[in-house]
Protein backbone atom coordinates (compact mmCIF):
# COMPACT_ATOMS: atom_id res chain seq x y z
CA UNK A 1 0.00 0.00 0.00
CA UNK A 2 1.24 3.48 -0.82
CA UNK A 3 2.23 5.87 1.92
CA UNK A 4 -0.86 7.83 3.13
CA UNK A 5 1.21 11.04 3.44
CA UNK A 6 2.22 10.80 -0.23
CA UNK A 7 -1.32 10.01 -1.30
CA UNK A 8 -2.74 12.94 0.68
CA UNK A 9 -0.17 15.30 -0.85
CA UNK A 10 -0.99 14.00 -4.30
CA UNK A 11 -4.74 14.38 -3.70
CA UNK A 12 -4.26 17.94 -2.49
CA UNK A 13 -2.12 18.76 -5.55
CA UNK A 14 -4.81 17.38 -7.88
CA UNK A 15 -7.53 19.31 -6.04
CA UNK A 16 -5.47 22.49 -6.24
CA UNK A 17 -5.07 21.96 -9.99
CA UNK A 18 -8.85 21.51 -10.24
CA UNK A 19 -9.47 24.70 -8.22
CA UNK A 20 -7.21 26.58 -10.63
CA UNK A 21 -8.92 25.11 -13.70
CA UNK A 22 -12.34 25.99 -12.22
CA UNK A 23 -11.44 29.68 -12.42
CA UNK A 24 -11.41 29.56 -16.23
CA UNK A 25 -13.31 26.42 -17.17
CA UNK A 26 -16.68 24.82 -16.55
CA UNK A 27 -16.43 21.53 -14.64
CA UNK A 28 -18.64 18.78 -16.05
CA UNK A 29 -19.86 16.18 -13.55
CA UNK A 30 -22.51 13.46 -13.61
CA UNK A 31 -24.82 14.48 -10.77
CA UNK A 32 -25.70 16.68 -7.83
CA UNK A 33 -23.75 14.61 -5.28
CA UNK A 34 -20.60 15.03 -7.39
CA UNK A 35 -21.17 18.78 -7.37
CA UNK A 36 -21.75 18.79 -3.61
CA UNK A 37 -18.56 16.77 -3.03
CA UNK A 38 -16.48 19.27 -5.03
CA UNK A 39 -17.98 22.09 -2.98
CA UNK A 40 -16.97 20.30 0.24
CA UNK A 41 -13.43 20.11 -1.14
CA UNK A 42 -13.29 23.86 -1.85
CA UNK A 43 -13.74 23.69 -5.62
CA UNK A 44 -15.62 26.83 -6.67
CA UNK A 45 -16.79 28.02 -10.04
CA UNK A 46 -19.31 26.78 -12.56
CA UNK A 47 -20.03 23.09 -12.12
CA UNK A 48 -22.54 21.60 -14.56
CA UNK A 49 -24.37 18.32 -14.10
CA UNK A 50 -24.28 16.90 -17.59
CA UNK A 51 -27.41 14.77 -17.14
CA UNK A 52 -29.52 17.81 -16.19
CA UNK A 53 -28.10 20.31 -18.65
CA UNK A 54 -29.75 19.36 -21.93
CA UNK A 55 -27.61 16.35 -22.68
CA UNK A 56 -24.06 15.96 -23.84
CA UNK A 57 -24.36 17.77 -27.16
CA UNK A 58 -26.42 20.52 -25.53
CA UNK A 59 -23.66 21.13 -22.99
CA UNK A 60 -20.98 21.20 -25.70
CA UNK A 61 -22.98 23.63 -27.85
CA UNK A 62 -23.69 25.87 -24.86
CA UNK A 63 -19.99 26.02 -23.91
CA UNK A 64 -19.03 26.72 -27.54
CA UNK A 65 -21.54 29.57 -27.78
CA UNK A 66 -20.14 31.08 -24.57
CA UNK A 67 -16.49 30.55 -25.57
CA UNK A 68 -15.83 28.48 -22.44
CA UNK A 69 -13.49 25.54 -21.94
CA UNK A 70 -14.41 22.43 -19.97
CA UNK A 71 -12.99 20.04 -17.40
CA UNK A 72 -14.38 16.52 -17.77
CA UNK A 73 -14.76 15.06 -14.29
CA UNK A 74 -17.01 12.05 -14.65
CA UNK A 75 -16.64 9.00 -12.42
CA UNK A 76 -13.88 6.54 -13.24
CA UNK A 77 -16.12 3.49 -13.38
CA UNK A 78 -17.23 1.98 -16.71
CA UNK A 79 -20.29 4.22 -17.08
CA UNK A 80 -18.27 7.33 -16.22
CA UNK A 81 -15.62 6.33 -18.74
CA UNK A 82 -18.24 5.96 -21.46
CA UNK A 83 -19.73 9.34 -20.56
CA UNK A 84 -16.26 10.94 -20.62
CA UNK A 85 -15.68 9.55 -24.12
CA UNK A 86 -19.03 10.92 -25.34
CA UNK A 87 -18.19 14.30 -23.80
CA UNK A 88 -14.74 14.36 -25.43
CA UNK A 89 -16.31 13.64 -28.82
CA UNK A 90 -19.05 16.28 -28.42
CA UNK A 91 -16.63 18.94 -27.12
CA UNK A 92 -14.20 18.21 -29.97
CA UNK A 93 -17.03 18.43 -32.51
CA UNK A 94 -17.94 21.88 -31.14
CA UNK A 95 -14.30 23.03 -30.91
CA UNK A 96 -14.50 23.40 -27.13
CA UNK A 97 -11.10 23.02 -25.43
CA UNK A 98 -11.24 20.53 -22.58
CA UNK A 99 -9.11 18.94 -19.89
CA UNK A 100 -9.56 15.35 -18.77
CA UNK A 101 -6.17 15.00 -17.10
CA UNK A 102 -7.52 15.72 -13.60
CA UNK A 103 -10.01 12.86 -14.01
CA UNK A 104 -7.20 10.51 -15.05
CA UNK A 105 -5.01 11.56 -12.10
CA UNK A 106 -7.90 11.04 -9.65
CA UNK A 107 -8.57 7.60 -11.11
CA UNK A 108 -4.94 6.50 -10.82
CA UNK A 109 -4.59 7.84 -7.26
CA UNK A 110 -7.82 6.40 -5.86
CA UNK A 111 -8.70 3.39 -8.00
CA UNK A 112 -8.13 0.88 -5.19
CA UNK A 113 -10.43 2.82 -2.82
CA UNK A 114 -13.12 4.73 -4.74
CA UNK A 115 -14.50 5.05 -8.25
CA UNK A 116 -16.55 8.24 -8.20
CA UNK A 117 -16.38 11.97 -7.60
CA UNK A 118 -18.98 11.95 -4.82
CA UNK A 119 -16.69 9.74 -2.68
CA UNK A 120 -13.73 12.15 -2.79
CA UNK A 121 -14.41 13.82 0.60
CA UNK A 122 -14.67 10.38 2.26
CA UNK A 123 -11.48 9.32 0.45
CA UNK A 124 -9.65 12.37 1.84
CA UNK A 125 -10.89 11.45 5.33
CA UNK A 126 -9.79 7.84 4.83
CA UNK A 127 -6.28 9.00 3.91
CA UNK A 128 -6.20 11.27 6.97
CA UNK A 129 -7.20 8.31 9.16
CA UNK A 130 -4.56 6.06 7.58
CA UNK A 131 -1.96 8.74 8.16
CA UNK A 132 -2.92 9.01 11.84
CA UNK A 133 -2.87 5.26 12.42
CA UNK A 134 0.44 4.86 10.56
CA UNK A 135 2.22 7.03 13.11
Amino acid sequence: MRDPDEMLEELEAILEELRELARESVILVEGRRDRDALGQLGVRGEIVQVQDAGGILGVAEELASRGRSAVILTDWDRKGGQLAELLRNALRACDVPYDDGVRMKMAVLSKKDIKDVESLPAFASLLEERRRTAR
